[in-house]
């Protein structure tokens, strides 16, 4: 049996930095990390889009507003520290019509109340930064965010728990708890405190400590497709104005850390919450969960799931996307977009009691387990502080 002062669930890039927070605050700390496969950040940390977001997407009250500005600083600096490739190529927001414009303005206004640097432009101005970006009137530039390989960073925080003295045991799942012992698929652990940072299973985790009551993963498959354009071709990220409404940002241009563009993401329901490709990782039990879940929010659901759904599986298609994509910039056509990129899927959540999606980061705990319900984009950008606000909760439960 293992024995440790803090147990981690999940070698994602918030399970990491949290480990090396906990050991940070606590030097003499026996911190031990576990993670069901065989490698941390398998899943969204290592499929996630790479982008380091500035932050003038969010609500001014959210925890995303006030994690993203900081996070974005720390984790380019981190970046630097570390010689990971960053491509500094900025994010454009443009409008494809007028009814856009309103949501644009208050893209700006949030930006201005978060501190992000924003920038208003006309449309020349836009094409300037962009020759082939397509907008109505006006757009905004963020010059704040950034790309990088998202597991380029993972194995760099990886090696950094390690080498500050975090024990990290990969192939190891969670299975079950009693008291405050943690048993394994490979064996038993004794653990003074639990942090659940498990991504699509974190809500499975809480309800064996009495958590996550009224909240559910729902997942949702994300898709990139790729250019086969030079790199450089388009020189910037280039996104819709989003309905702020709903948590995801719509099909985009992202340029990667090594110059290329790619189209999407999608947000298709998942049938099961490991549903990458085909009939991996297929689990009977979480398809009728998953499905039963998805019927309910015909009805009654906070948001349009219905029409949601319907939008996203069209983009299983190629043509779909490339359609979208090609509202945004010039000569964007199907024969340059062949190649789809690792599926990812976002572990959402969602309240079964309101029928409606998570916004904002959600964190449920007591003095001897916590756990870190919703860690959705951009919690990739703002991993580091908002790992320091998650062991400023411990702290305080703990006393």
């Amino acid at each position: 049996m293992l024995t440790c002062d803090f147990l981690v669930i999940g070698g994602g890039v918030i399970g990491l930095s949290i480990a090396r927070e906990l050991r940070k605050r606590r030097s003499d700390a026996r911190v031990l990390l576990i993670e069901k496969e065989p490698s941390c950040g398998a899943h969204a940390s290592g499929r996630n889009s790479g982008v380091l977001h500035a932050g003038f997407y969010y609500s001014p009250d959210s925890l995303k507003a006030k994690f993203t500005r900081l996070g974005n600083e720390r984790l380019t600096a981190y970046c630097e520290e570390k010689h990971i490739p960053l491509n500094k190529c900025g994010k454009l927001v443009v409008a494809k019509n007028a009814a856009d414009l309103p949501s644009l303005d208050e893209l700006f206004r949030r930006g201005q109340v978060n501190g992000i640097e924003l920038q208003p432009l006309t449309e020349a101005e836009a094409k300037s930064i962009e020759p082939r970006v397509k907008t109505y009137q006006r757009a905004l530039f963020s010059s704040r965010t950034s790309t990088v390989s998202p597991l380029h960073v993972v194995n760099a925080m990886q090696q950094d728990a390690l080498d500050e003295g975090i024990q990290i045991q990969c192939n190891t799942a969670y299975r079950r708890r009693d008291d405050t012992r943690v048993y394994t698929d490979r064996d038993s652990i004794e653990a003074g405190y639990v942090v659940n940072a498990a991504g699509l299973y974190a809500d499975k985790i809480a309800m064996d400590y009495g958590f996550s009551e009224k909240y559910r993963i729902l997942p949702f498959k994300g898709l990139y497709l790729y250019s086969d354009e030079p790199a450089g071709a388009i020189r910037t990220n280039i996104y819709p104005v989003p309905d702020l409404r709903n948590p995801f940002l719509g099909v985009h241009f992202t340029i990667t850390a090594d110059g290329k563009a790619k189209i999407g993401p999608t947000a298709i329901p998942a049938l099961w919450r490991e549903n990458y490709e085909g009939f991996g990782n297929f689990n009977f039990g979480e398809l009728l969960e998953v499905a039963s879940r998805g019927l309910g929010l015909l009805t009654g659901a906070g948001f349009d799931f219905r029409r949601l759904a319907m939008e996203e599986v069209a983009k299983y298609s190629r043509g779909k996307m490339v359609a979208l994509a090609s509202v945004l910039a010039e000569g964007v056509a199907e024969r340059n977009y062949h190649k789809w990129g690792r599926p990812g899927i976002r572990a959402q959540l969602l309240d079964i009691t309101k029928k409606k999606l998570e916004m904002d980061f959600v964190l449920e705990g007591d003095n001897r387990s916590m756990h870190v319900l919703n860690a959705v984009s951009p919690a990739f950008t703002c991993s580091l502080p908002f790992a320091s606000h998650v062991c400023d909760h411990i702290d305080k439960m703990m006393g």
